[in-house]
């Protein structure tokens, strides 16, 4: 399956991140063996430990609702921050990569689904974070992009609409307040039921467990 979804994101030149959460070390390892090195975990104490167990040439990321008082113990090692949901967020993760000498690349998460469940911005309110003085003197975070995750429903137009609201949220930013910054390229949307969709939406890197790890 690993082959079936590299083949699918060709055309497309994106990315793959493994999604390994409550997947054994072994599992990740064979799938590490086969060439994959980016890897996504939802919980910081899971990844922790599997960043400590596993090959350090590995880039996690970590895709799951990030609470602040966790960031210091990622911020030594963690490639990628998916869920970046307000400002003081990322104002901690910034101060906790500065104790490392480290710039850590985040994606503002966008609320784009109808469940109450889903974190995230709305336009106004990451307009807001990077129109502050606050952001303006942030030194060790990068923002790259958008992620989102759709609605959890057999409705495929469903879905396509709010990847297609991701897109437009990620077209204005980078019109708007990332202009010329080449750092700023990154759609984080589709997982294993949905990630065709979202690579004909403009996806950049999917999302995929399920589907890799049976």
């Amino acid at each position: 399956m690993l082959n079936k979804i590299l083949s699918d994101l060709k055309p497309y030149n994106a990315k793959l991140v493994a999604v390994s959460k409550t997947r054994p070390n072994e599992a990740i390892q064979a799938m590490y063996d086969k060439g994959q090195r980016i890897f996504g975990e939802n919980r910081v104490p899971e990844l922790v430990e599997k960043h400590e167990a596993l090959a350090k040439d590995i880039e996690w990321h970590l895709i799951g609702h990030l609470q602040s008082k966790k960031a210091k113990a990622i911020a030594g090692f963690v490639s990628c921050i998916h869920s970046i949901d307000s400002q003081k967020l990322l104002a901690i993760v910034d101060k906790e990569a500065a104790k490392h000498d480290r710039v850590i690349d985040v994606l503002l998460q966008f609320k784009i689904a109808e469940e109450e469940t889903k974190y995230g911005f709305d336009l106004d309110s990451a307009n807001q974070l990077l129109d502050s003085e606050s952001y303006q003197t942030m030194k060790n975070i990068r923002v790259c992009g958008v992620m989102g995750m759709a609605t959890f429903t057999d409705n495929k137009d469903q879905v396509r609409a709010e990847f297609k609201n991701l897109k437009r949220i990620f077209d204005h930013l980078r019109e708007t307040k990332f202009v010329n910054n080449q750092n700023f390229k990154e759609i984080s949307m589709g997982m294993s039921g949905d990630y065709l969709i979202a690579l004909e939406e403009g996806s950049t890197m999917i999302r995929v467990g399920s589907l890799l790890f049976r």
